[in-house]
């Protein structure tokens, strides 16, 4: 035992008095190896506290109770998934038919003798210090016991009766509203104290109100029709909270039962106990796959983006503490001398120098996984805002811990590896003198380079694949950069050719440099891995930035917006709402648009009541999709026949929907829309209306049918030009009425109509006999609309008495991800961290240098220039190696994100969902040229000024050598 024992005592008593005696260095070094550590925990710690298990899932979803029951939504029996979330009609939607049952109450789905709670939720806008604010409504009896769990009350009282509610946290940041305050619903006679505030443990950001049962919508409602409304403004949903006894709970039998009379049920025991598959009635009817998470989503990618991160932050720092040791070995060169001299041979000198790594990443591990944890305390109330959800509780694995310490003293061994092999090869009158030697090229290192960067590149390319391991990504891109690091000496003495083209100082760093590739190569390499850790993440980011730009499917043009009626019943304010957006909101162009209206002009938009009517486009016949054409929809043709049919251009689903469709407007319209066609201007002004959708369009005119009997009409529906905005299952009638045709101009196909299919103007709509009615307003804006006038026009809204609808396209908003930008800001961090390790790296080994400079005589300044230069030269090669090798794994990341979303579409075709528009994948790979610019420029000169600050005018070094 003493053979090996004691020996390493002493290395590692060296080590920690040589680690206290440079305090510096070695805080710097513990950085560099504790900051993953702490970054590693934390997400750790986080992943495991914010993971809730089963039991606490459904607490928070049906509290104490058995289960809940909810709606189906359908007419007749359902047949469900285990996890109450998926669910069919029996038969399949195939054979269900609207209307051909009578739902049945969901209160007769209740088992008998059971104890049930009743949770009641809608939609209403609230009156705010701001203005309006749309908000969530919920009746609950928060004083039964089943409801404990659901939510959590953190401050004031609970609600005793009528005329009280609390509200969440989130209401009341929105509203600006607190606990005491009165707040009123839109409609009520009377307003509602606030008795205290609640929050919804996994829905921190919604914002609702909550009273007890009877208390809220029914003399809501009460008050709504006797203003002459027709009620609530959007419908409520009643589920009940149930508890059922005994010690079995709600069981898959019972919840059978309750799915016979159409209702659904998340059952607390079937949820942990799932029956098995032959037990599950709809499983026998359809797939099981087909209710079936669709694997990956997303998940593939965010582990190969996960593993690719980790491994290169692993990488970055076993590179940068790797070049801290150096400097430690250089500068303890005279006591590694003394070693040998005194009998120790290089086994002892290399144990020293690994003691080193040993204590320092002891230390780290300890000190990292003590600042992660406590970290992960301090965030967590802010990381839980971030999630919207609280914790399930602070889960601490210690075996995942302890691996993650365990990394950390292993990280600082493999750092010190190379340190020691070298000072282990230096000769005892080397070290003590402190001469450098003859130190040869290495001839096989750069070819072993090479070959590391071309099978990295392909492995990683290969990783890409959908069933390949993301792991594999991550290897490739960490080979390739240990290949450009090996590669890192030969690419230096390249650098060197362009020292010719540089002034005085900077060119003779350059070939201090190239002159001293044993310091130079790990000083760039250190600034390299960091870069490449920087370059990496952002061109993900970047990448997926420019996608979802791309995929973003907006309304309107950018800065434009409308305001409508919600209603036909709300059109005599409309010249009322039209004056409050002129007042409110800066305008460029208002368009003032009408809808066309048939039967009685009192029906409310969409009323199927006798008398009442509607217009509709009617497209050919030859020109509609067979798809829908056919008696049973898509289930009429063979699976490979459909997916073709899908792709065909009369099958096509429209990109935008507009709110009115068709619309009668005048030229203004097409100014707001940015149609620039001069055709179509001049076809409204001569009175002619414009299509935008050649599908409806025969020989130059189109057709308008008035059905003015909708009950007569029943589920008929005409073929309007909107095909593919919710098809039925099966083949629709023509509904009766009278046809109008008219001219049109038919846009050119660039010209984006924003979901309009039809533009009728007023004069055409006159000629042809249409009646219409004032609908609203499209407006684009001069200039930016603040939210303080927003809020203005929902007051102004407000005190007309009008619905209406408002909104104003803002574009597509850059959208950023928590854990991304943690990522840059942390490998930025290190890149910083890099070009001070290669400053002091530089300065170690060049100090000779610089006490010859001084003993000739030159000047402070020459020196600090000198300094500045050797560093910043080296930062610039690192950046610019680190530029590319960064690359190389954000294309890795894309591909297999391209290869996920590929196997997503096909699932879809073979599904029959995906339509040709689906197949048109866009993922990009954007270089953001910005960042790389930035880093060009500020590493390089950050490093450099940097070195000139810290490096000494003179000193009794100096002084000593000159003398």
């Amino acid at each position: 035992m003493g053979s090996w024992y004691h020996p390493w005592a002493a290395a590692l008593r060296i080590a920690r008095r040589d680690a206290l005696r440079a305090k510096g260095r070695s805080a710097l070094v513990l950085a560099m190896i504790a900051l993953p550590i702490v970054g590693v925990s934390a997400a750790d710690l986080t992943f495991r506290s914010s993971e809730l298990s089963a039991d606490q899932r459904l607490t928070r979803q049906i509290g104490a109770a058995d289960a809940r029951l909810s709606p189906s939504g359908l007419d007749g029996p359902v047949l469900q998934h285990p996890d109450g979330e998926h669910f069919a009609p029996v038969g399949g939607y195939e054979k269900y038919r609207p209307g051909k049952e009578k739902a049945q109450p969901l209160k007769s789905a209740l088992p008998a003798g059971a104890k049930a709670a009743e949770d009641t939720t809608g939609h209403i806008k609230v009156r705010t210090t701001h203005g309006l604010l749309q908000s969530d409504l919920r009746e609950l009896d928060v004083h039964d016991p089943l409801t404990r769990g659901l939510f959590t009350l953190d401050r004031g009282r609970l609600p005793r009766g009528p005329g009280e509610v609390i509200a969440t946290q989130a209401f009341l940041d929105a509203s600006g509203l607190h606990v005491g305050s009165a707040v009123s619903m839109r409609g009520a006679t009377a307003p509602y104290r606030i008795v205290g505030a609640y929050e919804l443990p996994s829905k921190l950001k919604n914002t609702e109100l909550l009273a007890l049962p009877g208390t809220l919508f029914a003399p809501l409602e009460a008050a709504l029709r006797a203003e002459g409304g027709s009620g609530l403004p959007g419908p409520t949903t009643t589920s009940y909270l149930v508890s059922v006894g005994g010690g079995e709970g709600f069981t898959w039998n019972m919840t059978k039962e309750a799915n016979a009379k159409g209702a659904l049920v998340l059952s607390r025991a079937v949820a942990l106990r799932p029956p098995a598959d032959s037990e599950v009635p709809l499983f026998k009817e359809q797939r099981k796959e087909q209710y079936e998470p669709v694997s990956g989503g997303g998940e593939v990618t965010r582990k190969a983006v996960l593993a690719t991160v980790v491994g290169l932050a692993m990488l970055e720092v076993c590179l940068l503490a790797g070049p801290a040791f150096a400097v430690g070995a250089r500068r303890s060169r005279r006591q590694l001398g003394l070693v040998g001299a005194n009998g120790g041979n290089r086994r002892h000198v290399r144990s020293v120098v690994l003691s080193g790594g040993l204590v320092i990443g002891a230390v780290a591990a300890v000190s990292g996984t003590a600042l992660g944890v406590a970290l992960t305390l301090g965030l967590r109330p802010v990381l839980e805002e971030q999630l919207g959800a609280r914790f399930g509780g602070f889960v601490v694995r210690p075996l995942e811990l302890l691996g993650i310490a365990l990394l950390a003293v292993l990280t600082g061994l493999l750092a010190a590896v190379a340190p020691a092999v070298t000072a282990s090869r230096q000769t005892v009158l080397a070290s003590l003198t402190g001469r450098r030697g003859i130190r040869r090229a290495n001839r096989v290192l750069p070819v072993l380079g090479l070959l590391a960067v071309l099978g990295g590149a392909a492995i990683a390319v290969y990783g890409t694949g959908y069933r390949v391991s993301p792991n594999v990504v991550a290897g490739g891109s960490a080979l390739a950069e240990l290949g450009i690091v090996a590669l890192t000496p030969v690419l230096v003495g390249v650098f060197g050719r362009l020292g010719g083209l540089l002034p005085l100082a900077p060119r003779l760093a350059l070939r201090d440099a190239v002159r001293n590739r044993g310091r130079t190569a790990p000083a760039v390499a250190a600034v390299l891995a960091a870069v490449a850790g920087t370059v990496a993440v952002s061109t993900y980011q970047h990448s997926q930035d420019v996608q979802a730009r791309h995929e973003y499917t907006a309304d309107l043009p950018a800065g434009s917006g409308y305001l409508l009626a919600d209603s036909d019943l709300g059109r005599k304010e409309v010249p009322a709402l039209r004056e409050a957006l002129a007042k409110d909101l800066p305008l460029g162009v208002r368009a003032d648009v009408d809808r066309l209206v048939a039967g009685n002009p009192n029906c409310a938009r969409g009323s199927t009541d006798p008398g009442c009517g509607r217009v509709t486009l009617i497209t050919p016949k030859e020109a509609r999709c067979p798809l829908w054409e056919a008696e049973n929809g898509p289930a009429s043709f063979p699976p490979d026949q459909a997916r073709t049919l899908r792709q065909d251009p009369r099958c096509a689903m429209p990109e935008h929907h507009a709110q009115l469709d068709p619309v009668v407007a005048d030229e203004k319209l097409l100014a707001v829309l940015a149609v620039t066609d001069p055709g179509s201007a001049a076809a409204l002004k001569d009175g002619r209306a414009v299509s935008f959708d050649g599908r409806n369009v025969k020989d130059g005119k189109v057709t308008l049918r008035i059905v003015t009997d909708e009950a007569a009409a029943g589920q008929g529906a005409g073929q309007g030009a909107g095909q593919g905005a919710g098809q039925p299952a099966g083949k629709r009638a023509e509904p009766p009425g009278q046809d109008k045709v008219l001219s049109v101009h038919q846009a050119p196909a660039s010209a984006e109509g924003w979901g309009f299919t039809l533009v009728v103007p007023p004069a055409a709509a006159k000629a042809a006999g249409l009646s219409t009615a004032p609908a609203g307003s499209y407006f684009s804006l001069d200039g930016k609309a603040p939210t303080e006038r927003r809020q203005r026009l929902e007051g102004d809204i407000d005190r007309l008495g009008a619905d209406a609808h408002f909104k104003i396209e803002e574009g597509y908003q850059g959208r950023s991800s928590l854990g991304v930008l943690a990522l840059s800001v942390f490998a930025g961090l290190v890149t910083i961290g890099a070009a001070g390790i290669a400053t002091g790296l530089a300065q170690a080994d060049s100090e000779a240098d610089l006490k010859t400079l001084a003993a000739v005589g030159a000047a402070p300044r020459v020196r600090r220039t000198l300094s500045g230069f050797q560093c910043g030269v080296v930062a610039l090669m690192g950046v610019v190696l680190g530029s590319a090798a960064g690359i190389l794994p954000a294309v890795g990341l894309r591909l297999t994100q391209e290869r996920e979303q590929e196997r997503l579409v096909r699932h879809g075709i073979e599904m029959g969902y995906a339509t040709l528009r689906d197949t048109e994948l866009y993922v990009p790979i954007a270089v953001p040229w910005e960042t790389l610019a930035g880093l060009l420029v500020l590493v390089p000169l950050g490093a450099a000024l940097l070195a000139a600050l810290v490096t000494k005018s003179g000193g009794a070094l100096a002084r000593r050598a000159a003398g």
